[in-house]
């Protein structure tokens, strides 16, 4: 117990992200309080390691989220706030443009409610398999969003994912240490998802693009 107990958040993942977005959850608390471009890249890395673990189902995935959460981090360095990036492009009005930080921010969500919606799928369900939790997941959040040969690929790779325990046992917990993490996350991230929404549909930019 004490070895487990100095672990540090590069060994146990899944932690890292519950407590990442608890943190930035609790930063929204404070009445008309912003989110800083560099914390929020901060949390959004921790969200990598997960991509990776899920196989070639994801891969596509993860290539293109550790971009653009790596486009953020650089970002992070001359805007301080996720409003003021969003300002910056509508400004110049390159916010739907190919590269731009606030369409890498819209994907970088994407990515976050992904994960969400995967492993509120997992807390409520034994199933060991995946496939069913992880296909809901793309189902709802990148699929409307993808070409068909894209759909295509993803769901033949649905039958590669690893299995419940195989994923767990490599984010180093089991059934039962990793549902207090999971749940932090679910619970944590939503805020932080609605935030980012309400920073484009408030300027009538919407979020389905």
């Amino acid at each position: 117990m004490l070895a487990m107990d100095s672990e540090t958040h590069e060994d146990r993942p899944l932690r890292a992200i519950g407590q990442a977005f608890v943190k930035l959850a609790s930063a929204l608390d404070v009445e008309g309080s912003e989110l800083e471009v560099a914390s929020f890249s901060r949390a959004c890395s921790q969200v990598s390691v997960l991509f990776g673990h899920l196989g070639i189902a994801f891969k596509f995935a993860e290539k293109d989220y550790v971009a653009k959460v790596k486009d953020l981090s650089m970002a992070s360095k001359d805007i301080a706030t996720l409003q003021s990036l969003l300002e910056h492009d509508f400004k110049s009005n390159s916010v739907k443009h190919a590269g731009s930080h606030s369409r890498n921010l819209l994907r970088v969500k994407r990515g976050l409610d992904m994960v969400r919606v995967l492993f509120h799928k997992i807390l409520i369900t034994d199933d060991n398999s995946l496939r069913d939790c992880a296909s809901m997941a793309y189902q709802q959040v990148f699929s409307p969003y993808h070409s068909f040969p894209i759909r295509t690929a993803v769901r033949a790779g649905l039958y590669t994912l690893p299995t419940r325990v195989q994923l767990l046992k490599k984010l180093k917990e089991d059934e039962n240490s990793a549902r207090v993490p999971m749940h932090d996350y679910v619970t944590a991230v939503d805020p932080v998802i609605k935030y980012v929404e309400n920073l484009f549909i408030s300027r009538d930019l919407g979020i389905d693009w």
